[in-house]
C-alpha cells in the first residue's frame, strides 16, 4: 500500500503555497521535526511557524476518526508545552467516504478549544491548477474537480516541463493520490499521451511504483464495472482477478462489457 501521509506531506511542505494560504491564510516560512518523544511517542504530520509568528499545526486524515477533537487537543498541547505558543490547527480530510468530522470548536464540560477541519474537495481546484508550484498542481486532483481529464491533463502538462528530476517526481506523487479518487487510469491514459512515458518507467523506483498504481486503478474500476451489471463479485472470480496482471485487467474491462453472464469471463 502506498504511502499516502508521505506524499501529502512532502507536496504541503515542498510548492502548494496556495493550498496552505486556502487552508489557513498564513504563509509558512519552516517547517520543523514535529516529533513528541514521551512515553507514548507521537508525530505530528505537519507543524510549521509562519510569517507572523504563529505556529500551523496540519493532520491529515484519510478516514472519520471519531476521537480526533481528542487527539488535536493532545497534539495542540504537546506543542504549547514546547514551543510555549498554541497552534493554529487544521485537519485536512483527504478520504473518499463523506465527511463526518465536526469542526471549528470542541467542547467537553468547561473544556473549549478551536481547531478547522477542511473536506480538500472543498477548495478550489481551479487555484491549484492555475498555481506556478507544482505541489499545488499535484494536489488539485483530491480537490472537486469538474472536468477529470481536463484536469489531470493539465497536471500532466505541466509536470511534463519540468526538468527530469522533479518531472519524475511529480508523477509518481500525481500517481499515488490519484488511488485515493480512483482515477490512476486516466492519469495513465493522459502520461501515455506524453512523450515522457518511456523515461518515467526505466526509472527504478518510480516505474514500479507508477505500474503498481495502475494495476490497482484499473482492478478497481474492473470491479465497479463488474458489480454495476451483475452485483457482488463471486470468490472464484475476486481469485481470479487478484492474479491478474495489468494487461489482463484490461481485456477483462473488455470483455465485460459485452458480458451476459459472469460466466462469460472466465
Amino acid at each position: 500500500m502506498f504511502d499516502y501521509d508521505a506524499t501529502l506531506n512532502a507536496l504541503l511542505k515542498g510548492s502548494a503555497n496556495i493550498t496552505i494560504r486556502e487552508l489557513c491564510g498564513l504563509r509558512i516560512t519552516r517547517w520543523l521535526d514535529a516529533e513528541f518523544t514521551t512515553v507514548e511517542s507521537r508525530r505530528l504530520d505537519l507543524l510549521g511557524e509562519s510569517s507572523v509568528g504563529w505556529w500551523l499545526h496540519i493532520e491529515l486524515q484519510s478516514d472519520n476518526d471519531p476521537a480526533m477533537a481528542w487527539r488535536m487537543m493532545e497534539y495542540g498541547a504537546k506543542v504549547a508545552l514546547k514551543y510555549k505558543l498554541y497552534p493554529k490547527q487544521v485537519v485536512l480530510y483527504v478520504g473518499e467516504a463523506p465527511l463526518r468530522m465536526a469542526g471549528d470548536y470542541y467542547a467537553n464540560g468547561e473544556l473549549v478549544f478551536r481547531y478547522k477541519v477542511v473536506d480538500i474537495r472543498d477548495l478550489d481546484a481551479r487555484k491549484l491548477l492555475d498555481s506556478e508550484g507544482i505541489g499545488d498542481n499535484v494536489l488539485a486532483i483530491l480537490a472537486r474537480l469538474g472536468n477529470e481529464r481536463e484536469a489531470v491533463r493539465r497536471i500532466v502538462g505541466k509536470a511534463a516541463k519540468l526538468d527530469s528530476s522533479a518531472r519524475r517526481s511529480a508523477l509518481e506523487q500525481l500517481s499515488i493520490l490519484a488511488g485515493l479518487r480512483k482515477l490512476a487510469p486516466l492519469v495513465k491514459e493522459e502520461v501515455n499521451r506524453m512523450p515522457i512515458t518511456e523515461d518515467i518507467m526505466k526509472h527504478e523506483i518510480i516505474g514500479p511504483a507508477y505500474r503498481q498504481g495502475l494495476h490497482e486503478g484499473e482492478l478497481v474500476m474492473l470491479r465497479r464495472q463488474i458489480v454495476q451489471r451483475f452485483g457482488p463479485v463471486p470468490a472464484w472470480l475476486e481469485e481470479r482477478l487478484m492474479h491478474c496482471a495489468t494487461s489482463d485487467l484490461e481485456e477483462l474491462s473488455d470483455r465485460v462489457l459485452n458480458a451476459q453472464s459472469l460466466e462469460d469471463l472466465k
